[in-house]
């Protein structure tokens, strides 16, 4: 991908109202940065319409330079959310919540006007007690409040950076315990396992993966904890643990790390689960938020 400024790069036509810097590919597709640390919106791309061989490499480019990528005004049906998605990776099953009828690997993320707990309200990175954990997740809203609900996002190669080179050194090798059963987590998937809950889920999963994994397609190194799942250290005690991995849990969603992403109907999210992490802000109680999502296969973090 390459930056440009101004008609070098895009018409002027549709620079119109558009910061001076836009990072783009071609005049059919813009694709704008959000914040400093990550995040970025891709302008111009229909995704109820098959994508050229072309488009579909433009767009994981920008994911994998951005971390996190939005669409606006993406009215899909979960036929066309699931051929978007094969575009990107290999849809998978979510453990715990079944998916749409016909529909396996869409799972409804929701908050009912009732309910006060949201699904997932907590900062993490997906399912990272499997031990391969998805590449990537998607997001489509169906239902948004008419205001909060925001979801905030962290660059976790930003967050190891950061520390110092004996926090570094401390850290490269070490081996993290991800268990599905911490109390923070499994509190916010209650509502949603009692009405669409999957019969054979089993009451918990383990996985060991290394505190420092490197990314496996821009070799970039991030942190690879997150307060929800990462509940130890292998080889350490929990008095031992408990102090690293609080300061990492801290350090690792400083604001200069994150975005913030402002829902809309038919708005739609990608993100990199290898060195992002996510919140889903719980601040509309009283409105309903319906959201669709699907997870992508990944491989064993290294």
């Amino acid at each position: 991908m390459t930056q440009g400024t101004g008609p070098a790069c895009l018409k002027a036509d549709k620079l119109q109202g558009w910061p001076a810097q836009v990072l783009c590919h071609n005049e059919n597709m813009m694709i704008r940065r959000i914040a400093g640390a990550l995040g970025a919106e891709l302008h111009g791309v229909d995704l109820t319409q098959t994508l050229r061989g072309e488009q579909q490499r433009e767009i994981r480019d920008a994911l994998l330079q951005n971390q996190v990528i939005f669409f606006r005004d993406q009215d899909l049906s979960p036929q066309q959310f699931m051929a978007f998605a094969q575009t990107l990776g290999q849809p998978i099953e979510y453990p715990f919540v079944k998916g749409l009828e016909g529909f396996p690997c869409v799972i409804e993320v929701k908050k009912l006007e009732h309910e006060k707990v949201n699904f997932g309200g907590i900062w993490h990175s997906d399912t990272t007690y499997l031990p391969q954990p998805p590449m990537g997740s998607m997001l489509l809203a169906k239902e948004v409040p008419p205001y909060g609900g925001d979801t905030l996002f962290a660059n976790q190669y930003l967050a190891w950076e950061a520390l110092s080179d004996t926090m570094q050194r401390l850290l490269d090798g070490l081996v993290g315990i991800s268990s599905s059963a911490k109390a923070d987590v499994s509190k916010t998937r209650e509502d949603r396992i009692k009405s669409d809950g999957k019969d054979s889920a089993p009451q918990a999963h383990l996985a060991h993966h290394p505190l420092v994994r490197t990314h496996p397609e821009t070799g970039r190194k991030a942190l690879y904890v997150n307060v929800a799942h990462t509940a130890g250290i292998v080889g350490m005690t929990d008095a031992e643990s408990a102090p690293l991995l609080n300061f990492l849990f801290q350090h690792q969603v400083k604001p200069e790390f994150t975005c913030r992403f402002v829902w809309q109907p038919h708005s739609l999210a990608v993100w990199d689960n290898r060195c992002t992490q996510h919140n889903p802000v719980n601040d509309y109680h009283g409105f309903r938020r319906v959201m669709h999502r699907i997870t992508l296969a990944g491989d064993t973090p290294c």
